[in-house]
């Protein structure tokens, strides 16, 4: 059974830096690893991403603030975030995903982490 836990959320002023981390278990290795958040009221929303050949991909709101790493064949997945705003207030989801084939894709979350920015 796939399982993914986060941590390193918290509370942190507006400017501050907070950095996430993931680990997974249950398949030998992942196509892609990711992170989303989620605020009360809303879908859930894209942050980033990073494949098996270490490319990233970034939501517009937050390129140049947060940055993603990690370990796709160990399952392990980082991401640090500078410059916090208000509007980064959420549950940050740990997300990986499997693809066998290019027509399918199996995705598994974390329980989420809450990053909470106020002064």
């Amino acid at each position: 059974q796939v399982q993914l836990v986060e941590s390193g959320g918290g509370l942190v002023q507006p400017g501050g830096s907070l950095r996430l981390s993931c680990a997974a278990s249950g398949i030998l290795r992942f196509d892609f690893m990711g992170w989303y958040r989620q605020a009360p009221g809303n879908q859930r929303e894209f942050i980033a991403r990073i494949n098996h050949s270490g490319s990233t991909i970034y939501a517009d709101s937050v390129k140049g603030r947060f940055t993603i790493s990690g370990d796709n064949a160990k399952g392990m997945v980082a991401l640090q975030m500078n410059n916090l705003k208000p509007e980064d207030t959420a549950v940050y989801y740990c997300n990986a995903a499997f693809t066998p084939t290019v027509e399918r894709t199996y995705n598994y979350w974390g329980q989420g982490t809450q990053v909470t920015v106020s002064s």
